[in-house]
């Protein structure tokens, strides 16, 4: 039996580069840099004071003042991310069967800033004086069940918690789940909202992070050979996914087919990546196997790309080791120069790049990439948008953990 195909017919996005799919995009072509400087905790004394926010987010313009309090902030992103795509999808809950809706998201940290907050409360008054929605508003599940509960998505309901291929893992166990028939539409993709002092110690102390906080807009530089380590993001994106059936059936609008998923565990360092590149490849391998796509049809790869010395030219060697000298041919640039990283949700604003650059034959760039990098020889798309035919594109995203993750877009033909 022939599998189901699965399409993406909507988006939703919460981006340090604007909060719509569309206003993410503009910015991402034109090379602007979402990074400023870091507001939504106290950096002072940190060595990194900067950070790719999603600055004059309301949550309000979604949802009520009241259940806005009873979030956290990474919840409330991906609620606003996934109302916002149902509307763009055109999917109308009272004409579905609510348990065959599901909702996969992926997430790192869950509520880091109430969790750190809270904390403070309990160690300065006493424990009985924490929020009583403690629980509900840091667990890393809920943000797939805030947005069940707004859409009323009764079906298959999880979360993906790889660190930062936690997104493109949930993208790709959605693309499983309706393949097998367990779900007709599910709302896919991540959420990260961790900018906080508890988040900012973590990385700092790993000396993760950029310290280039006088020039922000250059501080994410990927695959440079001055990369000095990543620049703190957050923000979501939600997809509508659906089987091409159903999506038939209700005459939706398709954007681009969702063709393929893999993923491998390195085994090894907990934090940095397998040295000879080879898990990151096999899962690169495994995606394009199960896309059904051959070495020689990929036209684009969005990087994982983080702007950390380590990740970037491991990642540079994992594509070489997949695809010999064809890598040399194959575009690729890395969205996080413009946005940071934004851990566990970066995949699905990844995502969210990998299906406009099919849609409008156009490749973002990497911007701040200015001094060429030996062990980084590869075509990055240097500074400058570059137009494209592309109708096979692929995603990496790499997790603390050894977690590898990518999924393969295709431009949809009958």
């Amino acid at each position: 039996m022939d599998r189901k195909r699965v399409v993406v017919t909507g988006m939703g996005a919460i981006t340090p580069l604007g909060q719509t799919p569309g206003e993410f995009w503009q910015n991402l072509v034109a090379g602007k840099s979402g990074i400023g400087p870091m507001t939504l905790c106290d950096p002072t004394g940190y060595p990194c004071r900067i950070a790719g926010e999603v600055r004059g987010f309301d949550p309000t313009d979604h949802i009520s003042g009241r259940e806005a309090r009873r979030m956290a902030r990474f919840s409330q992103l991906a609620v606003a991310a996934g109302l916002t795509a149902a509307q763009d999808a055109r999917l109308k809950m009272e004409r579905e069967d609510p348990y065959r809706v599901g909702v996969i998201l992926g997430n790192g940290n869950g509520g880091f800033p109430t969790l750190e907050e809270n904390c403070r409360i309990m160690a300065e008054k006493g424990g009985m004086r924490i929020s009583p929605f403690f629980f509900p508003m840091v667990l890393p599940n809920m943000a797939a069940a805030n947005v069940s509960h707004y859409l009323g998505a009764k079906g298959h309901n999880s979360t993906a918690s790889t660190a930062c291929a936690a997104s493109n893992q949930a993208i790709g166990e959605a693309l499983e789940l309706i393949r097998r028939g367990g779900a007709d539409v599910v709302l896919a993709g991540g959420t990260e909202a961790g900018i906080s002092q508890l988040g900012l110690s973590g990385f700092a102390v790993m000396r993760a992070l950029s310290t280039n906080n006088e020039e922000p807009a250059r501080a994410s530089r990927p695959f440079d050979a001055n990369r000095d380590g990543f620049v703190p993001a957050e923000g979501s994106v939600i997809l509508v996914l659906e089987s091409l059936e159903h999506a038939r059936a209700r005459n939706a609008d398709i954007l681009v087919e969702l063709a393929g998923f893999g993923c491998t565990a390195d085994a090894g360092h907990l934090v940095q990546p397998e040295e000879t590149g080879r898990s990151a490849a096999e899962a690169m391998r495994r995606a394009l196997a199960d896309a059904g796509a051959a070495l020689d049809t990929v036209d684009y790869i969005n990087a994982h790309g983080t702007s950390t010395p380590l990740n970037d030219a491991i990642e540079t060697l994992a594509i070489k080791l997949l695809f010999g000298d064809r890598a040399y041919q194959i575009p690729i640039s890395s969205t996080k120069s413009m946005i940071g990283h934004a851990l566990g949700g970066s995949g699905s604003l990844e995502a969210a790049a990998c299906i406009n650059t099919i849609t409008s034959g156009t490749i973002h760039p990497t911007i701040n990439y200015e001094t060429p990098d030996p062990d980084c020889d590869l075509d990055y798309v240097p500074n400058r948008a570059r137009k494209h035919n592309v109708r096979v594109a692929m995603s990496n995203a790499f997790g603390f953990g050894g977690q590898n993750s990518c999924v393969v877009f295709r431009k949809f033909e009958e």
